[in-house]
């Protein structure tokens, strides 16, 4: 695949996508460095969008930008076609919910209490708390399990509690796009895969037919986003490299490319969605110890043994 926007293949599934959330032309600087540059992106609505890239890419900053919490140097972020830095913040809390790679939780607060933060976009000074509010934290407990945590302080929760716990703020937010930077980051496999199987969940059309949330993540682990993405964006130094279908845009030469790996893609034996395996394994290093002459050890052996008296 070569380095351009997408390749041919891909440019069908880009150019028909539509979404409430997009990037025209972003560009994203901390102070004078350049991170992102002049990107386009839309966000597929309720499908689970992952964006995948080496270290240092811009995937996290461009995360944020889709928050509101980084001002682009050029470009924009709209949401329903209006620039984000023209809608108030109220709204915007009420239409994004963003959680970051390591939120940190007040000391000893409650897990019922956390969860009833996320209704905080909400609230007015004249009426602090509602049954509607009561409702959307019961329902974002339920739907992430935890509700029979609700009385426990979040310092005493596992990872992958504690990241349940965090996700059900958001989803007591109600709004129907979140936003998660690195779920997984510091959770064993199993704790990555039960977090996983709960963002893939919340896509999932209710039972009236409304349709799921939109979700857009960042992750790290190439095979875990082949596997959970609808949408897969795949970034280098700033620019986005490839996005579609996980089995259209993870290719031998895209890992090559963006990750500088030498793989063979497979299919997953479970999902069927592609997988990445490793070329070239590790070898230990030939020892460099050299190996005795055993024609010289004889013949040397021999001379002692004639030139004793």
């Amino acid at each position: 695949m070569s380095s351009t926007r997408t390749s041919d293949a891909l440019s069908g599934a880009v150019s028909g996508a539509t979404g409430r959330l997009a990037a025209r032309g972003l560009t994203l600087s901390y102070e004078d460095r350049t991170v992102v540059h002049e990107l386009d992106l839309t966000v597929p609505d309720g499908q689970v969008t992952v964006i995948v890239g080496p270290n240092a890419c811009g995937k996290s900053t461009t995360l944020r930008a889709l928050g509101r919490l980084l001002k682009p140097r050029g470009g924009s972020v709209l949401l329903d076609g209006t620039e984000l830095s023209k809608i108030p913040t109220r709204k915007i809390a009420q239409s994004i919910g963003l959680l970051p790679q390591t939120p940190v939780a007040p000391e000893a607060i409650t897990v019922s209490d956390l969860v009833a933060r996320g209704r905080q976009p909400h609230q007015h000074w004249w009426q602090q708390w509602s049954d509607e509010d009561e409702r959307a934290v019961t329902e974002a407990m339920e739907r992430t399990d935890v509700s029979a945590l609700g009385d426990r302080s979040v310092d005493e929760l596992s990872g992958g509690q504690r990241q349940r716990v965090w996700i059900a703020m958001a989803l007591a937010q109600e709004t129907d796009l979140l936003l998660l930077d690195e779920p997984t980051t510091y959770l064993d496999i199993a704790h990555q895969v039960e977090v996983l199987d709960l963002v893939r969940r919340l896509t999932a059309p209710a039972a009236d037919g409304t349709r799921g949330r939109t979700v857009v993540t960042v992750l790290h682990d190439l095979n875990q986003a082949a596997r959970y993405a609808d949408h897969l964006v795949a970034m280098k130094a700033g620019r986005i490299v490839a996005e579609g279908r996980p089995e259209d845009v993870v290719t031998a030469d895209l890992v090559h490319e963006v990750f500088g790996l030498d793989a063979v893609i497979v299919p997953d034996p479970v999902t069927g969605s592609p997988l990445v395996v490793p070329g070239a394994p590790w070898q230990a290093a030939p020892t460099t110890e050299p190996t005795p002459n055993r024609t010289s050890a004889s013949a040397s052996a021999t001379s002692t043994s004639t030139s004793t008296p």
